[in-house]
Formats: C-alpha cells, structure tokens, sequence
C-alpha cells in the first residue's frame, strides 16, 4: 500500500501520471505516431523531387531516425521522465533559453502538424459523408469540433487515449497494408512497370546528390514521431527496460512499410502522375484495383489523420507538464487532476493555442517547417548525449556506440541547414515562429524575476 501510495503522488504532494503503457500498447503508439498523416500524402512530393527512385529519401531518411534514435534511448532509459528532449537539453546545457527554444519548437512542431491533422480531418469527414461545407467557417467549425473531442479524450486519461490510439493506428497500418497488397497483386499479374525504382529525376541545373538530400530533408516529416514516445515515459511501465526494443522495432516496421508503399506506389503510376493532387495513394488503388471502392479510403485517411492529431496532442501536453516540473515553464502548467491524473492545464493551454491555429494559420506549408524544427532539435538532443556521459546515473540505462550520435548530429544538421536544397519558405515560417517563442521566454523571464524580487 505505502508503494502504491507513493506511485499517486510525488514528494510534494501533487499527483503524478498514471502508469497503464506496456509493451504492446507503447508499440503501438510509436508506430502510430510515425505513420500518421505523412506517409497519405508525401509520396507524390518526394517522387516530384527524384522521380522513380521515390523509395530513396525514404529509405535515407529511415537511417537518419534510426540513428537519432539511439541519442533518444540513451537519454530516456538514464532519464525516464516526461519532456524529452527539452529535459535532455536542460540537463545537457542549463542555458534556460535554449531550453526554453527547443521546449517551443517541439510544442509547434506538434500543435501545428495535429491542427493541420484536424483541418485534414474536416476535409475527410466532408468527403466520406459527401457534404459540401466551403473552404471557409464549415470546415473550420468540424476541425474546431474535432479538436475539441480530442481535448476530452486526452483529459479522460492516457489509458482511454492510448486504447484509441490503438484502434486508428490498426485503421492506419490497414490502409498502408492494402496498398502494398495491391501493389504485389498487379505486380503479379504483369501489370506496372519496377523499371520506374532506377528512373532519376533531378532539377534543371541540379545535382542528383542535391536532388535526393532535399527529397530526404521532405521525406523525414514521414519519419518523425518516434521522438513523442519519450514524452509518455512517467506512464510507462518499466520504460528502462522496455524502451530500446519496443522503439527501435516500431522504427523498423514503419521504415519496411515506407519503402514497400513508395515501391508499389511509382511501379502501378507514374512519377509525374503521383506528384500531381493531394491524394497519391488514391491514386495507386485506382491504377492497381480499380474495382477496389475508393470511399473506404476517405475514412482510412480521416482515421489516419485522427491519430496524428490525438498522439502530437498528448505530447504537447506532457511536454508542458514535464517541463514545468523542471522549473523552466510556469508551475501552474504541471498541474495534474487529482481524479483523472491528466495534466489538465496542459491540455487546456495546448487546445486554446490550436485552436488558434485552425483558425489562423494556413498549415498546407508547415509540413517542411516541422520537419527542419525537429531536425534542429535532433542536432541538440545527438549532442546532448554526448555532453550527459560526464554526469552518470545510479542504475543501468541503454548506452549508444559514440560514433552514432556524432554521425546522427551531423546528419541531422545538414539536412536542416540550406545546403540540402530546402525550400526558402521553411526557414520564414520558422524563424516567424521563433521569434514567437523569443517573446514568450522573455516574458517567462521578466515575470519569474519580478517574483524573485518580490520575495
């Protein structure tokens, strides 16, 4: 009794989070979160960039994850808490600004790719039902709606969001087996043409070296996720001991399914084809099985996006809790319910600024944006396992081979740097986004030490 008692709350008396993650459902939810929304419709934009070697990027953007992975499960079984990499840098580094930068560019990278998801998510549900609500309030007002069933169900508990979590992302892996299934069905039966794997495309004036770097630098948004799970570590069950396995397999699943989708994807249609429209994938059942009825897909793709939403919002949340027991964020944002044991302030403060975004934002650029904020912050987490090997932990923990966090950190760096080939306008969204959280640190700042002098 005295354990289980010391399981509900910490030294200071407030609730800590629920425990209820095995192996089996943290699977789950890592292959979730990677597979998301990315992989619907980043295909026909990566084969734009290199033609039919689409499964390239994938493939290199694959390793780069796998490589950054190792840094993340060094650092989560010597460090099993919430906030992930915004704690590894604080620890690393204690520079509160940096970790206050790094603790902001994953809260946006996950608020804008789940508000984006829930736009994606209106967009889906007025198709499956055959509605027509506009561009404007109609399909706002659903994606608002969503949003908001997804703050209920983050605030009922983690165990009713990751049993969710569980059902959308076998909806997901159907969706993605079903493609792969017709690919190798129509391959088969003679149809397509795998002469497309070898045929390259590059730029007018561009390199092929430069050509797949920039499709790589777009196809890792597919890739991110893996780095969510760090953030549900307190509700973990034995999260040392089960973490290495359970993450580095559920990368590995999702790598194998990327390569096959984009192998059936540019062998049934062709590269030209599958760059062009919002849909690839639609595309390659209607090559392959034509009387395969298309309107299942509307509600694959709607469940897809569902997931993406409900898993980058509960990591939001317990990145805002995590952080805020660190003493870098305000304390009122580490309250936990005392019945539900959800931190519910986090959840309410990530919801508002989605909200807002929904509302806001024009998302349909953020996609490269996200991905060169995380890869920045994939540089700072490779590093910071480095730096953490001076200060060493009582009980045993997952050690990388040193040269993986070099070459991790390295690789990431390049991709987020403008000699990849990125697009100009990811680094204007972001930099209007740090600039965002500059003001926001700085008044983080001036109110603590307004505090301090008051006292």
């Amino acid at each position: 009794m005295a354990d289980a008692a010391a399981d509900q709350e910490t030294t200071t008396g407030e609730p800590t989070l629920k425990r209820v993650m095995g192996p089996g459902l943290l699977l789950l939810f890592v292959v979730g979160d990677i597979l998301g929304t990315g992989v619907y419709a980043l295909t026909g934009r990566v084969a734009k960039e290199v033609g039919g070697a689409v499964w390239l990027p994938f493939l290199i953007a694959f390793v780069v994850a796998l490589l950054t992975a190792f840094s993340y499960l060094e650092l989560v079984t010597k460090y099993p808490r919430a906030a992930g990499a915004a704690l590894y840098t604080h620890k690393a580094f204690g520079i509160h600004f940096l970790t206050f930068l790094v603790t902001f560019a994953v809260m946006c990278s996950g608020l804008t790719s789940a508000s984006s998801a829930s736009k994606a998510f209106a967009a889906n549900f007025a198709d499956a039902f055959d509605l027509t609500l506009g561009e404007g309030t109609g399909l706002i007002a659903v994606a608002l709606a969503f949003m908001t069933l997804i703050a209920l169900i983050n605030f009922r508990g983690v165990g009713e969001s990751v049993k969710l979590n569980v059902l959308l992302t076998c909806v997901e892996l159907t969706g993605l087996l079903i493609i792969i299934c017709i690919g190798a069905w129509a391959l088969g039966g003679g149809n397509g043409d795998l002469s497309r794997l070898t045929d390259f495309h590059t730029a007018d004036g561009e390199s092929a070296f430069f050509s797949v770097t920039a499709a790589t630098a777009l196809a890792f948004f597919a890739m991110v996720g893996f780095e969510d799970s760090v953030n549900m570590a307190e509700e973990t069950k034995d999260p040392v001991r089960i973490f290495p396995k359970v993450m580095l397999t559920g990368l590995c699943i999702t790598g194998v399914i990327y390569v096959l989708v984009s192998i059936s994807s540019v062998a049934l249609v062709s590269p030209e084809d599958l760059g062009e429209g919002d849909a690839p994938l639609l595309k390659v059942v209607q090559a392959g099985a034509s009387g395969f009825p298309l309107w299942i897909f509307a509600f694959i793709t709607m469940f897809a996006v569902a997931n993406s939403a409900l898993i980058n919002m509960l990591m939001a949340s317990r990145l805002l809790y995590g952080m805020s027991n660190e003493g870098v964020l305000p304390k009122i944002l580490g309250k936990v319910h005392p019945s539900r044991r959800t931190p519910w302030i986090g959840i309410v403060f990530t919801t508002v600024i989605a909200f807002g975004l929904i509302w806001f934002a024009d998302l349909t650029a953020l996609g490269g944006t996200t991905s060169l904020l995380l890869l920045c912050v994939f540089t700072v987490v490779n590093i910071a396992v480095l730096v953490l090997r001076r200060n060493p932990v009582e009980h045993k923990h997952f050690r990388a081979p040193t040269a993986i966090p070099v070459i991790g950190a390295i690789a990431c760096a390049y991709l987020a740097s403008p000699l990849s080939g990125r697009a100009a306008a990811d680094y204007r969204v972001a930099g209007i986004l740090l600039v965002i959280g500059v003001i926001l640190w700085l008044i983080t700042w001036a109110s603590r030490r307004q505090f301090s002098r008051a006292q």
